[in-house]
């Protein structure tokens, strides 16, 4: 993984360690990281045979985003640290295969630039403290196109122990002076804009009121907060724990995601992330209830790779990938897709199925 230039407080070695850990890294020994992959892994398929496959419509429609799985790109901040060209290409890679990005409030790139080549898209926000401090950045991003705000909740705190953070603390811009956020002009730099610690349901609301948009909660593993989040609003909910960054064990969202999509029965769609690698994996939150996926750490790697064209290879191969396990699983439409496709995590099934599909 290359590290963008114009950085200077570390030679290129230790820049590129750091960016590597920011990318790859999570609370104590990154054990939540490695889980959540381990926890999809560990899902049995039960694939259907003698099913006519001949058609497939893997396409989706959410939220003003349309794709052709059900597969959206997650949000991350600083993508200029791994491509100099930063969200501007990772848009210009998502929207030529035809994926959404979830554009992050971290962005190294403003969101109109952003959004310049990637089409419609959610916007992701933290609401700090002082509410007000990002008035002017929701205003921008409704300009800019956004469908959908989605409430990242799950940081009251920064995730302990990161190793990246001390390492990018060391980074500064070669010209010496301070870093300032590329979605907040308005805003002096170093002011916080962590999430606010009374964070609640009425920020679902306010979000709504100030900007006209659907808002999406990210962040929920309980089934409490799920029907928390439906109550004050929200227009989906997003099974996150934070790609396995924030509190060190932490249930895996493959083992949260059927409480929630019970508590929620359908009044909302149900999206989740956190350790989703593969076509198999797509499936696998599909049968468990999930209406769609975000994946953030395979964009990384494809930014970091191959740029723009790194990252549309990225995804035409996994749109690819997500058709093909359907169609081997005997789910050619997602309206075919079941809980009886995949079995608990001891290879038993899910539950007692109404009927097969």
């Amino acid at each position: 993984m290359t590290a963008a230039p114009g950085w200077a407080g570390a030679d290129q070695i230790a820049v590129r360690e750091a960016v590597e850990a920011y990318v790859h890294g999570g609370p104590g020994d990154g054990a939540t990281v490695r889980a959540n992959v381990a926890a999809w892994e560990s899902l049995p398929l039960r694939p259907r045979v003698l099913r006519d496959v001949t058609h497939v419509d893997t396409a989706i429609d959410l939220l003003g985003l349309r794709a052709p799985v059900p597969l959206l790109a997650a949000p991350w901040a600083g993508h200029q640290l791994v491509h100099p060209d930063g969200e501007v290409a990772s848009a210009k890679g998502l929207a030529s295969a035809g994926l959404p990005m979830v554009q992050s409030a971290g962005s190294s790139v403003p969101v109109a630039d952003v959004a310049a080549h990637s089409g419609p898209f959610w916007q992701q926000v933290y609401v700090p403290d002082d509410r007000t401090l990002i008035h002017g950045f929701l205003d921008r991003a409704v300009a800019a196109g956004a469908t959908a705000l989605v409430l990242t909740v799950d940081h009251p705190a920064v995730g302990n122990t990161l190793p990246f953070r001390a390492g990018l603390a060391r980074l500064a811009p070669s010209d010496g002076r301070p870093r300032v956020a590329a979605n907040f002009p308005d805003v002096a730099p170093g002011t916080p804009l962590g999430t606010a610690t009374d964070l609640g349901p009425r920020d679902v609301e306010r979000l709504a009121a100030r900007t006209g948009l659907p808002v999406v909660v990210k962040g929920v593993l309980r089934a409490d907060d799920a029907r928390t989040a439906v109550a004050a609003g929200a227009a989906a909910v997003v099974v996150s724990n934070h790609g396995g960054r924030q509190l060190a064990g932490s249930v895996t969202t493959a083992h949260a995601l059927p409480e929630v999509v019970d508590a929620v029965g359908g009044r909302v769609p149900v999206l989740v992330d956190g350790g989703i690698r593969r076509g198999e994996d797509v499936v696998r939150a599909l049968a468990l209830g999930a209406r769609a996926v975000l994946a953030g750490r395979p964009v990384a790697r494809a930014l970091a790779d191959g740029g723009a064209d790194g990252v549309e290879r990225w995804a035409r191969e996994t749109i690819e990938d997500v058709r093909r396990a359907l169609v081997l699983c005997g789910a050619p439409t997602l309206d075919s897709v079941g809980r009886d496709l995949v079995g608990d995590f001891l290879g038993s099934p899910v539950t007692a199925y109404p009927g097969e599909r």
